[in-house]
């Protein structure tokens, strides 16, 4: 079985727990995750399985949309309410406008801190094991993409928005240092991942349907690689092109059928037909020497074995 699951992931489970129930439903334990979801987040999770994993990087690489509910008054640890209170603070006076002129400064290109309470690394152990150790450790600042904070509710001290991103974003970060920037602190309450890339959780499928789908033996709503990245441009592959593209061999543009020719440098999908075929940047007049006119990224030879 080779695809991408979309599963709307449930409060209380792990994103392994997710990948590890997903390798019974699909008998194998080539499976891998789109980003980790905590246990108090729910929402999309994108779970690739057999051959799909090798798509695993650019599908971590898609935007992402988040509903997001920050408190204020509340600061803790964690920023999030899993973990100890460190401080509150009153928020009165604090209204609507303020939160919404406040968010401002956070959409664009900003620095933002990675909490402690991360899965980030210093010198090979993983912030939360230090700071779980009552450790504190200085953190460079990385810098992260926000295209759209909106605010859809506002019942303080909840403040719930929808918040569009790019990868490797902190929500509850976000709402440390909004509460922050507010006066009063505060930290995010609860999390649900609305999009991944082009997937949206609406088109995912509850964990619990999963599992009674393979239970029964059912066929599982799985995606094929070849619609798996459905952002990358497809360039079908003429079938001359096709033994050599099986053998790493990339092809000409002559040898290949696309609507609009790319731009140098562009990620595509090289597609036989509706096979994934290969991931590959477009490189007209490459001059390294090698044939062709595309870098291959990753190579599916099994798209030809049965075509």
């Amino acid at each position: 079985m080779n695809g991408l699951l979309l599963v709307d992931k449930p409060l209380g489970v792990t994103s392994f727990d997710v990948v590890r129930r997903a390798r019974r439903w699909c008998g194998t334990r080539q499976v891998g995750h789109c980003g980790t979801l905590d246990p108090a987040a729910s929402g999309l999770l994108p779970v690739a399985v057999g051959s799909c994993t090798r798509l695993v990087e650019y599908l971590m690489d898609g935007d992402k949309e988040y509903a997001a509910t920050l408190r204020l008054g509340v600061v803790t640890d964690t920023q999030d309410g899993e973990g100890q209170v460190l401080e509150t603070r009153a928020y009165d006076g604090i209204g609507r406008r303020h939160i919404e002129d406040a968010a401002t400064a956070f959409v664009g290109l900003i620095d933002q801190v990675p909490p402690m309470y991360s899965a980030l690394k210093r010198d090979g152990v993983p912030l939360y094991r230090l700071a779980r150790q009552g450790v504190e450790v200085e953190r460079a600042a990385r810098r992260i993409r926000i295209d759209a904070i909106e605010i859809l509710d506002c019942a303080l001290p909840f403040v719930t928005m929808r918040v569009a991103c790019g990868k490797g974003t902190y929500i509850r970060t976000l709402c440390h240092d909004l509460g922050q920037a507010l006066g009063c602190g505060g930290s995010m309450a609860a999390l649900r991942r609305t999009r991944c890339g082009a997937f949206r959780v609406d088109d995912a499928a509850a964990f619990a349907s999963l599992d009674e789908l393979a239970s029964q033996g059912r066929p599982l709503p799985i995606i094929p690689p070849g619609a798996a990245l459905p952002d990358l441009a497809d360039v079908q592959v003429l079938p001359a092109a096709h033994s050599r593209l099986a053998n790493g061999i990339a092809p000409v543009w002559a040898e290949v059928v696309c609507s609009t020719e790319p731009a140098a440098g562009e990620l595509v999908r090289l597609m036989a037909g509706d096979r994934l075929a290969a991931v590959a940047h477009y490189a007209p007049g490459r001059t390294d020497g090698r044939q062709g006119d595309f870098v291959l990224d990753k190579v599916f030879p099994e798209a030809f074995r049965s075509a």
